[in-house]
């Protein structure tokens, strides 16, 4: 019986550890979907990372100060808005210096000046530490933030607690430079960097979700008996699903593009979306440059991918999927091809309905759409649109 007990005991701490690491994983997840999760998600990974009482991070507001905007484990809201100048306080003087900054004990440091003595009094703080959070991205290196450590007392920060609050900085560095190329507003410039950000957050984001999904469902096995553990996965569960949300409104926002540069980059998004959310290997192809379509056209070329991956999910099995894009015969073409082993749909089924649907507004517009069972395995799905100056 003891030796059962001490098996279930050491049962629950594999689980917990296992936990544990999913919720770290989920919050370096989330610093990079948003620029103000990005921030407040800093805040809180230092104190996690540090064990600091209290973490906290200024934005700049120009180049010549910084704001306190984002806090976590604070009592009060006496640094929350705090401007920060130049040259002020530690966060001023990591600013001028754009490097390290650490105080034993911040009200009676003679390294630093005291403007905010009485703020960091009323949040009861001692020993402080700030680095700059560095943009290294193109030829010029920028401070575009600060990141804070402090204790509730006097506290000397040493040179590992330094490295791994200058770690959460360049990560923080990267979640702000992504965020910054999604608020670009140069439209050329937008649509060759959203497909390129697009596959960067798929790769990354994506299966790091779709990782974390699995592990979340093994773990649901594992701690039925377990309810202390089963309320942390359940919140581990809603916090995937709100990044989940985040992640498709970020792919979608990228999207949002021109109807005649609309078409390559929303194939790739639902491709690489049925990817994430099946887990299996999707590949979008443009096989050449097509002619500028509107948008009507579009959108049915975008349906007939969304309904032959759909049809994948449910019915193929399949093993890898194949969308492509290219002209053909005077016209456009899309194809669905997967290796599964699903029959195609009968007539009278949801499936096979929808394929009649987009064959018959394929029809409509001069085009056709198929869906045929292949020799050695598998389907595809094809539909072909005339340019509109061949009709």
């Amino acid at each position: 019986m003891a030796a059962e007990q001490r098996s279930a005991r050491e049962r629950v701490v594999e689980q917990s550890n296992a936990l544990d690491g999913l919720l770290r994983e989920r919050d370096g997840l989330l610093t990079v979907l948003d620029r103000v999760v990005a921030l407040h998600g800093t805040a809180r990974l230092i104190r996690e990372r540090l064990g600091a009482d209290f973490g906290f991070v200024a934005d700049l507001d120009g180049p010549d100060q910084a704001v306190i905007r984002w806090l976590a484990g604070n009592r009060t809201d006496q640094l929350h808005n705090l401007i920060v100048p130049v040259g002020q306080g530690i966060g001023g003087r990591v600013l001028a210096l754009a490097r390290p900054v650490r105080v034993n004990d911040y009200v009676s440091s003679p390294t630093i000046t005291h403007q905010f003595d009485a703020q960091v009094r009323g949040e009861g703080l001692g020993g402080m530490l700030a680095v700059p959070v560095i943009s290294r991205f193109g030829d010029k290196e920028k401070t575009v933030a600060v990141a804070y450590a402090a204790m509730r007392k006097a506290a000397d920060f040493g040179d590992v607690a330094v490295l791994k609050l200058e770690g959460i900085a360049d990560r923080a560095a990267t979640a702000l430079h992504i965020a910054g190329l999604a608020e670009s507003t140069t439209e050329d410039a937008v649509t060759a960097e959203r497909q390129r950000m697009q596959s960067a957050l798929h790769d990354s984001v994506g299966a790091l979700l779709f990782s974390i999904g699995v592990q979340v469902r093994d773990l649901h096995e594992a701690i039925r008996d377990n309810p202390a553990l089963d309320l942390r996965l359940q919140r581990l569960e809603s916090d995937v699903s709100a990044a989940s949300s985040a992640l498709r409104e970020s792919l979608l926002a990228l999207a949002d593009t021109t109807p005649e540069r609309a078409l390559p980059v929303e194939l790739a998004e639902y491709t690489r979306s049925f990817e994430a959310r099946t887990g299996v290997p999707a590949r979008f192809v443009q096989l050449a440059p097509v002619p500028p379509m509107d948008a009507e056209r579009t959108a049915l070329l975008v349906a007939v991918v969304r309904e032959g991956l759909l049809n994948v999910e449910k019915h193929a099995r399949a093993f890898s999927v194949v969308v492509s894009l290219g002209p053909c015969d005077g016209g456009v073409q899309v194809v669905v091809a997967d290796d599964g082993t699903g029959e195609p749909a009968e007539p009278g089924t949801s499936t096979g309905m929808g394929v009649r649907s987009l064959a018959e507004r394929a029809a409509r517009a001069g085009g056709r759409v198929s869906l045929v069972r292949d020799e050695d395995g598998g389907c595809t799905l094809r539909a072909w649109l005339p340019d509109v100056e061949a009709r």
